[in-house]
Order: structure tokens, then sequence, then C-alpha cells
């Protein structure tokens, strides 16, 4: 089975799946978006293996001031990597036998929640290595095709890393647009509403004009009489 990419069961949980929704597929290249409710903090696990590699991307799509505290713990429990109210990051990691953790926190943040999307890309896992070493195998013993199996895989290979490289800039495409929406629909908003008071103010010191000469004008009219 693939790697995994499990979500605690104690306090940090603040959206429990449902069954069978813990995880991720068993794909190489996960990526996840969710709200993290404000003053609260949520962790991730990631099991890993020596010498593979672990890349991890986040931003933050929505929310006031659009930041987040972002921690990642070595299976040791050293910090590798610490982010301060930062609104995204890319981080890449050489691991070792163990469960990485990655955090965001939110506690800083007493009113606005923040939606946070976040992409697990990992290498040198041993599953795409052994796949290709079985094949290999297959079909070295027959003498049916001159052609070289070394460039053949190779050729593959380069393929299917430029198809994951492409997928995984659609991805961030993907959420710089839907961070990019949620700062206009916010500016249109807050257009809208500085608008509708710049009128009522007007309305106002147009009623107060009105009245302030009505006044002066019924002045006059009383000395003269």
């Amino acid at each position: 089975m693939g790697p995994r990419l499990l979500l605690p069961l104690g306090c940090f949980v603040l959206l429990l799946p449902l069954p069978g929704t813990a995880e991720f597929s068993p794909s190489l290249d996960s990526d996840f978006t969710f709200t993290l409710p404000a003053g609260r903090k949520e962790c991730f696990y990631q099991p890993m293996r020596k010498e593979a590699s672990l890349e991890l991307e986040y931003q933050v799509l929505d929310g006031a001031g659009l930041d987040v505290d972002f921690h990642l713990l070595s299976p040791k429990g050293e910090t590798l990597v610490f982010d301060e109210r930062k609104s995204d990051g890319v981080h890449t990691v050489e691991t070792e036998d163990g469960d990485y953790m990655f955090c965001f926190d939110n506690t800083f943040s007493t009113i606005s929640e923040k939606v946070i999307f976040f992409e697990l890309i990992l290498d040198n896992m041993g599953e795409d290595g052994e796949d290709q070493e079985d094949w290999k195998k297959d079909v070295t013993g027959t003498d049916l095709l001159d052609m070289k199996l070394e460039d053949i895989l190779e050729s593959i290979n380069s393929v299917k890393a430029r198809l994951s490289k492409s997928v995984q800039i659609q991805t961030l495409l993907r959420a710089f647009e839907a961070r990019d929406r949620n700062i206009q629909e916010s500016n249109f908003d807050r257009v809208n509403f500085w608008s509708m008071v710049n009128l009522g103010v007007m309305v106002v010191v147009s009623a107060v004009q009105v009245y302030m000469l009505k006044s002066l004008f019924e002045d006059k009219r009383k000395s003269r009489t």
C-alpha cells in the first residue's frame, strides 16, 4: 500500500471525516483543502521512508490577513520548519523512517477562520522503482526486439515526471485562482460598504445644509416683524 496522510484523532482534529475518508489515495502527489477555525490548531501525519523526499507547499486561500503559522516536525519531534504568520510556503526535506507531523496554527486569530490549501509530493518512496524492476525482469528474457530497455525506461520516467509537474502546476494555479477570487469578492464587499457609508454621509450633509439655510431665512423674517 502506498504512502498515506493520516489525520490525528486527538484534540487537534477539528473536522472529523467520515469512515473511509481519513486518508489520501495511494498516489505520491496529494492535495487537500480545509477550513481552520479561529483560535485553533490542526496537525497531520505523513509516514515516510529513509532517503526519500517530502515536498510540502501550502497557501492560505481565504481569511483576514491571509496568514497562518506552520510547523514541520521530524519523527524525533525536532522542528524542521517554522513559518510565522505567512500566506504561503514551499519546503522540501530529506526524510528518514517514521511519521512526519506538520501543523497549521491559527491560535493568534480570535475572530477570522482560514481556508488553507496544501499539497504533498513524495519522491523515492520505493514503490515505483520496484515496479520498474519487475517490469524489466519480465521483458529482459526476450530477444524479439533489438532495443535498450534502459532507454525506454528513461523516456517513460521523463514523460511521467513532466506529466506530474503539469498536474502540480495546474493544481497550484487553481489554488491561486481561488485565493484571488476570494480577495476580489472581499474588496467588492468593502467597496460597496464604504460607498453606502459615503452616500449616507452625503444625504445627511445635504439635509443639514437645507435645514441651516431654511433656518437663516426664518430668522430674518422674524427680525423684520
